[in-house]
């Protein structure tokens, strides 16, 4: 009587991933967190900018140049004019935020829709959008921005506009360059072969795996956003009926020597929130670079 075959069980496995989640690998990055951690602290000090301080930020409230911490009332002194240094950080966070976002994401747009067509078209397509990049890449930046803003006016949109259209050049050549090497990958040729239009293959096939470094140079172009909006208001050129970091400093300037806490208060959060910026780009570097998700 033969013997009947034993059967035998392996014991279930609960290793854990070949690949990590976003989340794990960009927590690993110390530096973004922390960067993250200071970015959401000054997006809640501009949404919370009214209910700190419901008036105008701009009104005079006490006597000029109080130093900080010698009133409790102005925890951050007040600036030559008698302003509360405190309500015009807590409001020009969100203008400087404000400006930074909207003009990122409308680089972002121009610069994606441009790279794309240029990669995807090729031939004179590509030759005349590559040119007309290189053209707004040879006029200096902060030129451009100070142009734009004189003929349309110190205006909080003028000024997004302007820091939009120098930002975009950057973010279509790393679109053209990525969807150049996803162009003929063999998913888009598959694509093709079952008959997906052109449109449908670029916004559902290759955008979506250009998009990760994009995302990366979208947060760097926010930092330099905030600069550019800080150049422009030092140099007396920002909307004159909105609180921002970089008036601020312009207007302390004069006094530097005898009261440098005007200058070195907005100066601080405007160091703190482009570092930071650049922080969080580099931790999504890491999160989203497919080389590091195996590590």
């Amino acid at each position: 009587m033969s013997a009947s075959p034993t059967l035998t069980t392996l014991p279930a496995t609960h290793g854990t991933p070949r690949t990590t989640s976003f989340a794990a690998r960009f927590v690993r990055h110390r530096g973004a967190v922390a960067g993250a951690v200071v970015l959401l602290l000054i997006a809640l000090l501009a949404f919370g900018a009214g209910w700190l301080y419901p008036t105008n930020p701009l009104r005079i409230v006490g006597a000029p140049e109080i130093w900080p911490f010698e009133s409790w009332r102005y925890p951050l002194g007040t600036d030559s004019m008698g302003r509360d240094i405190a309500a015009l950080i807590a409001h020009g966070a969100r203008a400087t935020l404000l400006i930074g976002l909207v003009a990122a994401t409308a680089a972002t747009l121009i610069g994606v829709s441009i790279g794309a067509a240029a990669a995807w078209s090729g031939g004179w397509v590509d030759e005349v959008l590559m040119r007309v990049t290189e053209l707004f890449q040879i006029i200096p930046n902060v030129v451009f921005v100070l142009t734009v803003v004189s003929v349309l006016g110190p205006h909080i949109e003028a000024i997004t506009l302007a820091v939009g259209l120098v930002s975009w050049p950057p973010i279509a050549r790393l679109t053209r360059a990525e969807f150049l090497s996803f162009k003929e990958r063999e998913f888009v040729q598959a694509s093709r072969a079952v008959g997906m239009s052109p449109l449908r293959i670029v916004a559902a096939e290759i955008l979506p795996n250009a998009l990760p470094p994009v995302i990366v140079m979208a947060s760097l172009v926010v930092a330099g956003a905030i600069l550019y909006e800080s150049v422009v208001s030092f140099l007396g050129l920002g909307d004159p009926n909105i609180a921002s970091w970089g008036r601020l400093v312009g207007e302390g300037r004069s006094l530097i020597r005898s009261s440098w806490y005007i200058c070195a208060v907005p100066g601080v959060a405007i160091m703190l929130a482009v570092l930071s910026l650049n922080l969080v780009g580099d931790g999504l570097n890491d999160a989203l670079n497919p080389k590091l998700q195996k590590r």
